[in-house]
């Protein structure tokens, strides 16, 4: 068996000769058919003549968006434009005319310089200012005073006991009985009303005191805050007057029950000198 030296040798010295062989036989083998490749052929002129069409199409579509819609997108973004210049002209008008910074910021210094003045007033406003020194009349100042709605139930009893009870049917005539019966539920009513009304003030200056600590921190326009600051002191001046109106209501209280006092001293005189006269007869 050759090897591949001997193989090399060879076709180096009849390369000639394989050469016109190689010659010789393309001349007689059939060339192969054009219908072998016609499939292939075809499907890619199908292919271009899509890209051509579709190429068209994009063209086409491009020429309309260009030549349509873009003069609208156009005058969109140019009204867009104009829009916002507006609204930054209102913007810029609420916060430098309507709601300038500094005018909010002095509206809030204010509300914190009244809400410091209103804490000095409830402060004085809550200085113990009882002056009784005996027991039952410093037991009835502690219940008037108490603005305690639950200590209502305790003024007749504390009433009583300063101002003396109800005479008896045998000391004294039934007209002055209904007299200092009427005097002494007068009395006893104004006073449970003045507590009522100490509840209620109290209450309505919570409220007050809550709306101002809300407007510390809220960021309404000047006037807002104002109106509302204004309106927390309407509350107080409310409550400030019913407290008064209630101080007035214990001072004619006062006069009511020493009235009633009077005409039980009376009663009691007149008993006591009934009894003497009796005592001389017999």
């Amino acid at each position: 068996m050759p090897t591949l030296p001997q193989l090399w040798s060879f076709l180096r010295q009849h390369r000639v000769r394989l050469i016109a062989l190689l010659l010789i036989v393309s001349f007689f083998v059939p060339q192969p058919a054009n219908a072998q490749f016609g499939f292939l052929f075809s499907l890619v002129n199908i292919v271009t003549s899509g890209m051509n069409s579709l190429n068209n199409v994009m063209s086409s579509v491009n020429t309309a968006l260009q030549n349509v819609i873009g003069p609208v997108l156009q005058q969109i973004n140019s009204i867009m434009t104009a829009a916002q210049q507006i609204m930054n002209a209102i913007f810029d008008f609420q916060r430098n005319v309507i709601y300038p910074q500094a005018a909010i910021d002095r509206a809030r210094g204010l509300v914190g310089q009244v809400q410091g003045v209103y804490a000095t007033i409830r402060g004085i406003w809550n200085t113990i200012a009882r002056s009784a020194t005996l027991p039952n009349p410093r037991q009835l100042e502690t219940v008037i005073l108490s603005r305690d709605p639950g200590q209502i139930g305790s003024v007749s009893g504390s009433f009583s006991s300063v101002y003396t009870p109800l005479p008896a049917a045998t000391e004294a005539h039934p007209a002055q009985r209904d007299l200092i019966d009427s005097s002494d539920a007068a009395a006893q009513a104004a006073m449970k009303r003045a507590i009522a009304i100490d509840a209620i003030a109290d209450q309505e200056l919570a409220a007050a005191e809550q709306m101002m600590s809300a407007l510390q921190s809220a960021a309404p326009g000047t006037a807002e805050m104002i109106g509302a600051q204004a309106g927390a002191w309407l509350v107080r001046s409310h409550a400030y007057t019913q407290q008064a109106l209630a101080e007035l209501m214990r001072i004619r209280t006062i006069e009511l029950a020493a009235q009633s006092a009077r005409l039980k001293e009376s009663a009691r005189f007149t008993r006591e000198t009934r009894t003497k006269l009796t005592e001389l007869n017999k």
